[in-house]
């Protein structure tokens, strides 16, 4: 998960009840395997003393930022969300070093063509 991240920020009050996901998240951020995927992945943590909602604040390597409701959104959810932003980034990378377009635009022609080494879907197959 934090191999697409640069930057984890959680903040909390840590007299809060609602603090759950934020300390959910916190030790998988934590955790061996989190931290060996990438070291250099700042995790910041700010305990409050004020009433503001426990926040996560996440950047991903290219340098976007995105703020989750700790009190709202479940640690499973976000980490969810992570990755699959991370296999997006992976594969607009992949796209950019092979020399391609991204985003891949797929003209509609293309779309209705069958496969080469299948067989065309009849008219009756297709309702």
């Amino acid at each position: 998960m934090l191999k697409f991240l640069s930057k984890v920020r959680i903040e909390f009050n840590a007299l809060d009840p609602r603090l759950a996901s934020c300390m959910e998240f916190l030790a998988q951020c934590n955790a061996r395997k989190a931290k060996e995927s990438n070291p250099a992945c700042q995790v910041q943590v700010k305990r409050r003393t004020d009433d503001h909602p426990p926040q996560i604040t996440v950047t991903f390597v290219n340098g976007v930022e995105e703020v989750f409701d700790g009190t709202q959104t479940t640690a499973q959810t976000i980490r969810n969300m992570i990755l699959e932003k991370g296999q997006y980034l992976q594969t607009e990378q992949m796209f950019r070093e092979a020399g391609e377009k991204w985003p891949v635009v797929i003209p509609d022609e293309e779309l209705s063509m069958h496969a080469p080494g299948t067989k065309p879907r009849k008219a009756e197959d297709k309702k």
